[in-house]
């Protein structure tokens, strides 16, 4: 059922034009200078009015990301993937949803201290969330997203480690531009990394909620009673 898969992409696409229109308020606005360098995502978006649409950006990001953990975390246990693995893979994804709603709603100009608390749980525990995944999607046998989607999932993976740590390097060095320019694309890596997720959802019929009102101490002691046998 490919509406499910839907959601994945929508996350990728809203992520993805979502930003480039804050960097270009940010831009047309005057609030960034891009002649001195590239600016990070974070110094586009703390400003009004762009400093608006980030927070909704990833605010709905956020909402996105939880529920398509979710759908992944049920997903693979109905699939019979590894429970621990699983559990910690669902942990991982709720807190980079925590992170992005973070960075959105405290920007740096204002919050700096959980505005970087949320960045590292946005791109850090990001990072890790697909690692668990690229491994949830090796474990799970067969593989029902293709042949290609593992290899894929695990090299986009390995990019995205591969561009956290130029990042911090790069900064470091004090290189600010291209610093931002590997957070950029480490951001819009992790958004492609949500939208594989489509290939996955594709085979997902259905998806339901059901709540059951939990019996009475006494029925359940009857009940449990009930299916004793005495001994002869």
């Amino acid at each position: 059922m490919w509406g499910w898969a839907l959601l994945p992409i929508l996350l990728a696409i809203w992520g993805t034009v979502g930003f480039w229109v804050v960097y270009a308020m940010s831009v047309a606005n005057g609030s960034v200078n891009v002649t001195v360098g590239f600016p990070y995502i974070s110094t586009c978006g703390s400003d009004p009015p762009q400093s608006c649409i980030f927070s909704q950006v990833l605010n709905v990001g956020a909402f996105l990301v939880v529920w398509i953990s979710c759908l992944r975390f049920q997903q693979v246990r109905d699939w019979g993937g590894p429970c621990a693995l699983n559990a910690a893979g669902l942990c991982l994804g709720l807190l980079c949803a925590l992170g992005a709603s973070l960075v959105g709603n405290f920007q740096q100009s204002n919050q700096l201290e959980t505005h970087l608390f949320g960045a590292f749980l946005a791109f850090i525990v990001g990072v890790i969330y697909f690692w668990v995944q690229a491994v949830l999607t090796h474990r799970v046998k067969p593989q029902r997203g293709g042949r290609w989607i593992g290899p894929t999932r695990f090299c986009l993976s390995a990019g995205s480690t591969a561009l956290l740590v130029a990042m911090f390097t790069l900064h470091g060095l004090g290189l600010r531009s291209e610093a931002a320019a590997c957070e950029w694309t480490l951001a819009l890596t992790l958004f492609l990394l949500f939208g594989l997720f489509a290939v996955d959802f594709r085979h997902i019929e259905s998806c339901s909620l059901r709540l059951q009102r939990r019996a009475p101490a006494l029925a359940l002691e009857l009940g449990a009673a009930s299916t004793q046998t005495l001994a002869p």
